[in-house]
């Protein structure tokens, strides 16, 4: 089997976090974990992680539009 404590994860997610059934089974384990804060999690980004989001995606120009 998996290993995974299954009917305590179920526990925290659906009344701990209080979490519907639906949101519950559409969540992937680390992103349970992480809602549980699990240690090792990824903290909040910090300012050299927003740079560099904005370097790999600048703004375009005012007045550019997207076509998709």
């Amino acid at each position: 089997m998996s290993g995974l404590d299954w009917a305590g994860l179920m526990r925290a997610g659906l009344f701990g976090l209080r979490l519907t059934p639906d949101q519950f089974w559409r969540l992937t384990p680390a992103e349970l974990s992480v809602m549980l804060g699990a240690a090792g999690a990824q903290g909040p980004m910090r300012r050299s992680g927003l740079d560099g989001l904005m370097a790999a995606y600048p703004d375009g120009t005012k007045g550019e539009t997207c076509d998709e």
